[in-house]
């Protein structure tokens, strides 16, 4: 078996030693391994891996297709729907091939390994029931697949410097989720090695205090595992620009280490506008000689929650912006990108966007990482079910043995991220209506307590009378509901918090630049064509359009806002058929393959006070309509505008309070005559005066392919990635909007290669990584990713009938 390659992670501040080695050192386990589909005596030093499949981990064995209704094809009543009856669903998780077992080898060696270090294997997330062997040992196992966690590999691992190895079995049991979750070593591993005395995994705790513009107090509480004479601590804290801004030398010995207490002056406080961060330096010393280093990045910033005022960061009220993700990334799947995240992150903000919630389980690392660095605020939250089931084979099976265990390792994880307000405890769980709930949720919320006591405890709750009755909601730091929005004032004059927050919000549906007629406000969604109205006019059952949520936080300071259902399409869940083709959902501002809807600008017209907002729905290019009533929309942040058809005015519109809620937060023509040509509209700003325009036209024959790159400069490390807009467009270039045809794509040059791609389309079932998709509503994207090699890649597209289109990217 190849030996792996080790990458030293060089994120740790170097240490100043007295012999050759730093006190610390972080691998990444991320090339070298060798994966099969199936089961087998694959745990021993030497097993025949010789004919297996050579990955790059982080790894989704799944999102290779191919898609099969059969592959989570079963029979269930959704009761989170209201359900009543059974009855079949197919690509509840996206149709895609993730049950099933599977096993990861590789090898590893670690230099100047001795009896005076510790090594430990840190695993981010490996989906799922893990169990790990190390040299043919059972080093240890952790089952559910969203938490990260780390084995002590000491006893394990070879002091001679030769190669160890590591085998990883994972299964996924069927009916196990409620959406795509993925397979395989989908986030990275890491082998720690340090000192016997050494700062253990996430063990260090800062919490600030006393936050004013002149100083801040910060705490820290820091583990420290193993013996040595005279042990001592030193911290220090530095901005992000290596200044040094308090030392702490002295320290209170604590049952588990050491406390220490420092100042920082003229603090730069932590908010989604300025997200300053710090880094707290630890060293742990045996009388002069240094044993290790430890650094824990943080942010100053205080929270809190004022009845009937709302929610304070840094002492102003703000309403909460945010969005709630599933955590695949759409072509890529499961296996996590630092590069796609930060796309998801920079597409929101952009948006307006200034929180998130990790629905319905763990993060990964760099997720939390990016919305500290970027400024997301975070809702962190577990799991899905508690100890009832929503899956026959879901979380319930796991929840008694392993749910404390799964709550201190996220607890511990993430709570020094300035970007973690709230923690979830759960979401629409099964007992929330009866008394085992409410004891279950005081366990939840006492360990919350006990590991972290500076962070607001909530839960998505969906049955609000029931919680509201029982006491559940009232035990809450903060009462979370899933919709129900008609409700929020009962559980506002219900509560004593006086407070209500939107966990989870709106559920409209709609396809990207799919337009039915007539335009209807329903949700009795069924379209012959398995797709939904881009009219922001459908939704669910149990849920309702985003006007809804928009009035509810606007008129009442109570209401501290909200999280929509979702940021991005994803894989699985694909509502309202539950039948393939459809394969992915229709609830995301954003589709899967990362192209904003019209939604996206309805939402950045409210959240984005900074710039203005002007989009005009739908497109203008309507064979066989002639003649036939087309309604004209617009998302804006202007109060009022006027419609011209090919120069005739249609009047103008403003928003008003005193109609329906649509009337409130869109501008609507809703008798509007089609006739080809060009639609034109004219924003007026408070005063009356025109501040801009937009027009769209109708095209002509498809003439060529445009491409678009969101970044011509990439990093060559073999991990970052363009995304390229792919668009088919007329001779004059306006977007042929109905367009499907196939498009294919090659790359020449040593700088990348392609990656995949998606259209958008939840009912497409083009395999992503094939250098192949059709269009959707004229568009799609194709992603290309680096090499480690300097230089670029050109990406071509071609299709039939039309002119190709390339690009180059540079990998730097």
């Amino acid at each position: 078996m190849k030996r792996l390659h080790l990458i030293l992670i060089s994120l740790l501040l170097p240490a100043v030693l007295t012999h050759a080695q730093p006190s610390r050192q972080e691998y990444l386990l991320e090339k070298g391994w060798k994966f099969i589909k199936g089961d087998g005596e694959y745990s021993g030093v030497n097993a025949d891996d010789s004919s297996w499949e050579k990955v790059t981990v982080p790894h989704d064995w799944a999102i290779y297709g191919p898609f099969d209704a059969n592959n989570d094809a079963q029979v269930v009543a959704i009761t989170q729907n209201f359900e009543q009856m059974a009855s079949l669903k197919t690509g509840r998780t996206g149709g895609l091939p993730y049950v099933g077992v599977g096993w990861y080898r590789t090898e590893f060696s670690l230099p100047g390994f001795d009896s005076s270090k510790n090594a430990e294997l840190v695993f981010d997330g490996a989906m799922s029931y893990a169990k790990v062997y190390v040299n043919g040992q059972f080093a240890g196992e952790w089952p559910y697949g969203y938490n990260s966690f780390h084995l002590d590999v000491t006893p394990f691992v070879h002091s001679d410097g030769s190669a160890n190895t590591l085998a990883v079995r994972l299964e996924n049991l069927p009916e196990s989720s409620r959406w795509y979750p993925g397979a395989g070593l989908y986030r990275n591993v890491h082998v720690l090695v340090t000192d016997k005395v050494h700062i253990p995994v996430w063990g260090t705790q800062v919490i600030c205090s006393s936050i004013g513009k002149k100083s801040a107090q910060v705490s820290i509480d820091i583990a420290v595992e193993g013996n040595a004479p005279d042990l001592s601590v030193v911290t220090e804290i530095r901005t992000r620009s290596g200044k040094k801004v308090a030392v702490c030398k002295s320290s209170t010995r604590t049952a588990k280490g050491f406390r220490q207490e420092l100042k920082v002056r003229k603090p730069a406080l932590w908010s989604p506008e300025s997200p300053n961060m710090y880094d707290a330096v630890t060293s742990v010393y045996s009388g002069k000689r240094k044993l290790d280093e430890y650094v824990t990045p943080f942010g100053i910033r205080s929270i809190s929650l004022v009845g009937d005022k709302g929610f304070f960061l840094n002492g102003k009220v703000r309403k909460f912006q945010g969005v709630c993700n599933h955590h695949d990334l759409g072509p890529l799947g499961s296996a996590v990108n630092e590069a796609a995240l930060r796309r998801q992150l920079t597409i929101l903000k952009e948006m307006g966007c200034d929180a998130i919630r990790t629905s319905h389980n763990m993060p990964a690392p760099e997720l939390v990482r990016l919305c500290d660095e970027m400024g997301f605020m975070m809702m962190v939250e577990p799991f899905d079910e508690w100890d009832i089931a929503k899956c026959r084979n879901g979380y319930h099976l796991l929840f008694d043995k392993w749910a404390e265990k799964d709550m201190v390792n996220m607890l511990h994880q993430f709570r020094n991220s300035p970007s973690v307000v709230f923690w979830s405890i759960g979401n629409e769980v099964p007992s929330q209506c009866d008394e085992s709930g409410y004891k279950t949720a005081k366990f939840l919320m006492d360990i919350c307590r006990r590991e972290d006591p500076t962070r607001f405890v909530t839960c998505g709750m969906d049955q609000v009378l029931c919680v509201l009755k029982n006491g559940l909601a009232g035990l809450l730091d903060v009462p979370g509901f899933n919709y129900r929005v008609h409700l929020y004032q009962q559980a506002y004059d219900t509560l004593s918090h006086k407070i209500v927050l939107g966990s989870e919000t709106a559920s409209t549906i709609s396809s990207r630049g799919v337009y039915k007629f007539p335009v209807e406000k329903t949700a009795r969604v069924h379209h012959d064509d398995l797709q939904t109205s881009s009219y922001d006019t459908e939704y669910c059952g149990w849920s309702n359009l985003p006007d809804d949520d928009f009035a509810m936080a606007e008129d009442h300071d109570w209401a501290i806002g909200q999280f929509v259902w979702t940021g991005f399409d994803y894989l699985g869940e694909p509502t309202p058929y539950n039948l393939m083709p459809n394969h992915s959902s229709n609830f995301g501002i954003i589709d899967l393959a990362s192209i904003p809807k019209d939604r996206y600008y309805l939402y950045r017209s409210q959240w984005r006070k900074d710039v203005s907002t002007l989009h005009v729905l739908p497109h203008w290019t309507w064979p066989g309509r002639e003649g036939q009533v087309t309604p004209v929309f617009i998302y804006t942040s202007y109060p009022s505008a006027e419609l011209f058809v090919n120069g005739v005015s249609q009047g103008s519109r403003h928003k008003r309070h005193d109609a329906s809620l649509q009337e409130r937060y869109r501008l609507m023509w809703d008798d509007v005559v089609y006739q080809p040509g060009e639609i034109r509209v004219v924003a007026y700003d408070e005063n009356g005066k025109a501040a801009e325009e937009k027009v769209v036209k109708t095209a002509g024959e498809p003439h060529h392919l445009v491409l678009k790159a969101d970044r011509s400069m990439i990093t060559a490390d073999g991990k970052d990635l363009s995304y390229i807009e792919v668009s088919i467009v007329d001779k004059d270039g306006n977007l042929c909007p109905s367009d499907g045809r196939l498009v294919r794509f090659s790359t020449k040059g040593e700088g990348g290669r392609y990656r995949a791609s998606a259209n958008g389309d939840p009912t497409c079932l083009d395999l992503f990584h094939l250098p192949q998709m059709h269009l959707f509503s004229g568009k799609l994207t194709a992603i290309v990713q680096a090499s480690e090699v300097l230089g670029e890649v050109t990406l071509t597209a071609t299709a039939d009938g039309v002119q190709p289109a390339s690009i180059s990217i540079t990998a730097e």
